[in-house]
């Protein structure tokens, strides 16, 4: 499979900081969104901690030689995706340990969306409201499930997907690398067809878009990921731009 990417970051129309960070490693076919958390501009540094450490950790398991695995392995998923989870949860430590460098680092935490991708599977793993959807012949379907307190209250019936937009508490967060050291990370692996394109995105975008107004601007570029990308940030800021804005666009070709 051939890979096309774009990814933007924009500091929205609210914020004076952007805290979200990207990484891109096209040699491991490695993309991540984090989306930090904490005053004192310490969200900053958490996001930006956890993608290094993630592309540190894929970087060393991408050889040959033998490694050791800190969390040991799970035989459920593939070596590339124990790889990413391994990765995320060796970032979480590291953002557990720069939480004790500085006063003002105390309870930063980030969110991470993360894919590495092995030919024609995409390995996905994400932590917290970071997310990941899938645009296949114009239709969009979100691959993943926020770990957030209004996506609980959706799953229990209490309120709607639409309350949830504006509900007072929709940025609370109930999972975040640098919240406890055991962190459980969502993973699950993708087989990409022909003219897919997965979007990698912070909630600044989704607060902003409706998943079918995602939809729309992607179908509206023609494919052309750059072209995407941008004018998803633009929807986003057009509607107010909140917060930061990240978006990371992957196209697969055969």
């Amino acid at each position: 499979m051939k890979i096309t990417y774009k990814a933007v970051s924009d500091v929205g129309r609210k914020r004076k900081g952007n805290e979200d960070s990207l990484f891109v490693n096209p040699e491991q076919h490695l993309f991540v969104v984090a989306d930090g958390m904490g005053g004192h501009a310490a969200g900053e540094i958490a996001s930006k901690v956890a993608v290094e450490s993630i592309n540190e950790f894929v970087c060393l398991t991408g050889g040959d030689e033998e490694i050791t695995w800190p969390f040991g392995l799970d035989e459920n998923i593939s070596y590339d995706g124990n790889r990413l989870k391994t990765a995320i949860r060796y970032a979480n430590r590291k953002v557990l340990e720069a939480t004790k460098e500085k006063s003002e680092y105390e309870g930063m935490a980030t969110t991470v969306a993360a894919v590495l991708v092995d030919g024609d599977s995409a390995n996905l793993g994400h932590v917290g409201d970071s997310r990941v959807y899938l645009v296949r012949d114009g239709q969009i379907t979100q691959l993943t499930s926020d770990h957030s307190w209004v996506n609980e209250q959706i799953q229990s019936g209490v309120i709607s997907p639409d309350q949830a937009r504006t509900h007072p508490l929709r940025n609370v967060v109930t999972r975040a690398l640098g919240g406890k050291p055991d962190l459980q990370v969502d993973m699950q692996q993708h087989k990409a067809k022909d003219g897919d394109i997965l979007i990698l995105c912070s909630d600044g975008l989704t607060t902003m878009i409706p998943d079918e107004d995602i939809a729309r601007v992607v179908r509206e570029a023609g494919g052309d990921v750059e072209k995407a990308a941008q004018a998803l940030v633009a929807s986003a800021n057009a509607k107010g731009g909140e917060d930061n804005i990240t978006v990371l666009l992957i196209r697969f070709d055969e």
